[in-house]
């Protein structure tokens, strides 16, 4: 299945489609035909240099959004390469994308609410209570003191996205 203008037009998996293959690799998208075609075949209608092609196709297979055939040539021994679209696989693909990320930003919110955290003024340094302690207080890079950081509003943030993403997930 082609990617559709209905699934372009969503915001969420217009961003994840530029971010996987670029501005370039959304005119593929637009552009290819619903049908089994080699990568030259696809380069040729959709008028997109062939190394582009092949870079967009193999981010696509990657991520479960295309599919290729290899077809050998007896004559020759030559490979041929039919891909094909997957774009009913977009909904289970930004699902289990989702899910990675909710599951890294839990950890990081779970190491943050059980941390406590001092900061060197001077070169930026961060680190934790027990870390800090080793070091009576004072920056292991440039010997300043460190002085307690609240992340709160980390914290809050994190919840929030953390909370966001799973009720979406859970509406999915």
């Amino acid at each position: 299945m082609a990617i559709t203008e209905e699934q372009l037009q969503n915001p969420a998996i217009f961003q994840y489609l530029l971010k996987l293959v670029g501005e370039e690799g959304i005119e593929l998208l637009r552009r290819c035909p619903n049908e089994e075609l080699s990568d030259e075949d696809i380069a040729a209608r959709t008028e997109i240099n062939l190394n582009s092609v092949r870079h967009t196709l193999y981010n696509l297979y990657e991520h479960r959004l295309a599919e290729y055939r290899r077809i050998k040539n007896n004559e020759t021994g030559w490979l041929t390469y039919l891909w094909i679209m997957r774009m009913d696989n977009l909904n289970l693909v930004l699902r289990s994308e989702m899910e990675t990320v909710v599951g890294k930003l839990s950890a990081r919110l779970q190491y943050d609410e059980a941390n406590d955290f001092y900061q060197c003024k001077n070169c930026g340094l961060m680190t934790t209570f027990n870390n800090a302690c080793t070091t009576n207080f004072a920056c292991e890079q440039c010997g300043e003191m460190l002085v307690h950081f609240d992340d709160e509003l980390l914290v809050s943030a994190l919840k929030s996205r953390v909370e966001k993403m799973r009720e979406a997930l859970s509406d999915a």
